[in-house]
């Protein structure tokens, strides 16, 4: 059922409206007020129940996972810090000042579970028509980036560790005895492994990690004796996922790297610094002129790139209305030349007849697609998709587009910033010309006289 939110509430002599005692030309003042909040809370009532409990109000809560993403924030430090700043409680239509907590933080998480993929592009979409016909540009610069996972660095050690605690716990949890723990025993087998790659130390190490292995194995088999068919249902996923680990080797395909989160893929994208990257494949269109992200979406897996141009192409002409004609890309899209009469364009040798202008058209072209680099690496560091914590593909998906969003709605914010420092300088520029006009007439009166 869908909270409802008093917009005229009935005050007392304790209560002061919260526009009383803010600046209403403040950059999330006049941002609140471009936003359709009525069209929003239309959208996604279709995700509520018309029976049961009343939910926290749509615009709150929609309100506040902008404000999490715009200002790269937790779901916990969101909502504590939203207490103590008045500008955000305006801007999720809050009409008195509050001084508790709007929900509790894991309303975020049933929140991005109940709107989903197609909820988040809403948001998207509302950004996008922000900036009205500037995103209707003909060309646009695609390019895709590794959205890590919030994991460890793997190691086959980790990994079987890992499996072990898990069957060590889950055996408890289900009053199952084991023959052994192996507590003690693997506290000094994962001090044994390390700097396994000193020549002093590797054989000694490597002996370790084969005893690693080989208890996690012994204890997934000890545990999936002694478990009822009903535990067998329960864990089966688990097990699974746990057997594939035991049997992979150093060079099969699409292995498992992290016991909660299986899909997490290996990505390796050509950087000095950092040569795997272990989460998700991201992809992101942005106008080519106007820098405004009129596309995002998160991949499963490791596709190849030139194989996601067709989804960004499509995802771009349903938030936009209006199907880009020319898609900028680098060399590692090579393959169509032409997508549902969008046409691709890629860094390539200058054909042998082509004149000096086309030469100098192309060249400002791919001058202009290594502007969405910066893009990337704000959206990665701004806006929280440089580590990914939520669960799932369904995670990846959503802190893609959120992240993306956050991405248009700071980019208005800093323009909105921009006009009223612009307006303040042209009123101080009139007051002191005006000054000056009146001393200088006064002057002239005072020589004439």
């Amino acid at each position: 059922m869908i909270g409802k939110q008093d917009k005229t509430p009935q005050l007392n002599i304790f209560d002061t409206p919260i526009k009383n005692f803010i600046n209403l030309e403040h950059e999330l003042c006049e941002l609140s007020l471009r936003i359709e909040w009525e069209t929003i809370e239309k959208d996604f009532s279709e995700y509520y129940s018309d029976i049961g409990r009343p939910s926290v109000p749509i615009r709150r809560m929609v309100g506040l996972l902008l404000l999490k993403h715009i200002y790269n924030l937790s779901d916990e430090a969101i909502v504590d810090r939203w207490i103590e700043n008045p500008y955000w409680q305006y801007f999720t239509g809050e009409v008195v000042f509050q001084t508790s907590k709007p929900f509790d933080p894991t309303d975020f998480i049933y929140f991005r579970k109940r709107i989903g993929k197609k909820g988040a592009e809403k948001l998207l979409k509302v950004s996008i028509q922000l900036f009205g016909k500037e995103v209707e540009e003909d060309e646009v610069l695609i390019d895709s980036t590794a959205q890590e996972k919030n994991i460890t660095y793997p190691t086959d050690a980790k990994l079987h560790k890992k499996i072990i605690e898990r069957i060590n716990k889950i055996a408890k949890q289900e009053g199952i005895v084991l023959r052994q723990t192996y507590t003690r025993t693997l506290k000094q087998l994962m001090i044994d492994q390390r700097f396994h790659q000193h020549p002093k130390r590797r054989k000694k190490a490597r002996a370790a990690l084969r005893k690693i292995k080989t208890i996690a194995g012994r204890q997934a088999r000890d545990i999936e004796r002694k478990f009822t068919p009903e535990q067998k249902e329960k864990y089966q996923r688990l097990f699974v996922t746990i057997n594939k680990i035991l049997v992979q080797q150093r060079g099969d395909k699409n292995k498992i790297y992290s016991l909660h989160e299986p899909e997490v893929r290996c990505l390796a994208k050509g950087k000095e610094a950092k040569k795997f990257e272990f989460g998700n494949k991201s992809g992101f269109v942005v106008t080519k002129t106007s820098k405004i992200i009129v596309g995002a979406l998160a991949f499963e897996g490791n596709p190849y790139d030139g194989h996601t141009l067709e989804k960004h192409l499509n995802q771009t002409e349903s938030l936009v209305g209006k199907r880009p004609k020319v898609g900028i890309v680098d060399r590692g899209y090579k393959g169509k030349k032409m997508i549902e009469g969008t046409e691709i364009i890629l860094p390539s040798v200058p054909k042998k007849g082509a004149s000096q202008y086309q030469k100098q058209k192309a060249r400002k072209r791919f001058r202009a697609r290594a502007g969405i680099e910066p893009v990337i690496g704000h959206i990665k560091h701004d806006h929280r998709m440089l580590r990914n914590y939520l669960k799932g593909t369904n995670g990846d998906m959503m802190n893609t587009i959120l992240a993306a969003t956050a991405f248009n709605f700071k980019k208005m914010l800093n323009r909105i910033k921009v006009q009223i420092l612009f307006a303040i300088f042209r009123l101080v520029n009139f007051i002191l010309d005006t000054f000056f006009r009146n001393l200088n007439a006064l002057n002239i009166g005072l020589f004439q006289d």
